[in-house]
């Protein structure tokens, strides 16, 4: 059975007041079954771990990205070794937004995912298609060679440590969601990928769904037989909105 799992992405949101407040409030829920995490800026990592550490949540911090480099004259970069040096469990590779803003290629992502798994760390791996790339038809080539970039450096076992996560670039931040039945048809395709290369990895990996995940839609996209959880954006900056949507997970069941 694969656990749920709802990643929290704050993007460049927060402060050190917003965080207070935030646990503040998540601490007044009960414990959910579905697996955790949020994803602040880099410079409140420490200070957000700290705080989960001593509140009553038992939940993962990650970072958003890293970079492709152990150490060295890169200023302004931050290594996978050094987000495990301060705690993180997962980081973030390929978000549709390093692509577009600074244009990392999939072979980038690849090495990124590389680098995370090499510092003991969980990669999530974002892939999707932009507006115009669905429109042309072309969502399932540009998903697919997103995904094989990194399959074949770092191999469907040691993504399955992870996660990869679907996130339609038309739908990220837009309001607008893939319905249920498109965001199932993308992710059963990505699984079947999976498969084809190894069966039991691609059973056992946790493919996620990003763009626009609320508390009104994330029960019907969780109940989709391949979809096992969610990337969260903006609704992750609410408390109550994100234990709303990690309840939607913890109440299906994905069945290998």
């Amino acid at each position: 059975m694969r656990r749920g799992l709802v990643v929290g992405n704050w993007k460049m949101n927060g402060s050190l007041e917003f965080i207070e407040n935030w646990i503040s409030q998540y601490t007044a829920f009960l414990e959910t079954q579905t697996e955790t995490a949020i994803c602040p800026p880099y410079v409140y990592i420490s200070f957000l771990r700290n705080r989960l550490m001593t509140s009553a949540i038992h939940m993962g911090v990650g970072a958003q990205d890293c970079s492709v480099h152990n150490d060295g004259a890169y200023t302004g970069e931050v290594a996978a070794n050094m987000l495990a040096d301060v705690g993180c469990s997962f980081v973030i590779v390929g978000h549709s937004e390093r692509r577009q803003y600074h244009s990392e290629s999939n072979e980038m992502v690849a090495m990124k995912a590389q680098k995370v798994l090499e510092a003991g760390l969980r990669p999530i791996v974002c892939v999707g298609e932009t507006l115009e790339e669905r429109e042309a038809g072309r969502t399932n080539e540009v998903a697919l060679a997103q995904l094989n970039a990194v399959l074949d450096v770092i191999g469907p076992e040691m993504l399955v440590t992870g996660a990869l996560a679907y996130e339609p670039v038309w739908a990220i931040g837009t309001g607008k969601t893939a319905i249920p039945e498109e965001a199932q048809e993308v992710h059963k395709i990505l699984r079947d990928s999976v498969k084809s290369r190894n069966s039991d990895a691609g059973d056992s990996l946790r493919i996620i769904y990003g763009g626009s995940v609320k508390p009104s839609n994330a029960q019907k996209l969780f109940a989709c037989p391949d979809i096992d959880g969610g990337l969260i954006g903006g609704a992750s900056l609410k408390a109550e909105d994100f234990y709303a949507i990690a309840q939607a997970a913890s109440s299906v069941e994905f069945i290998v």
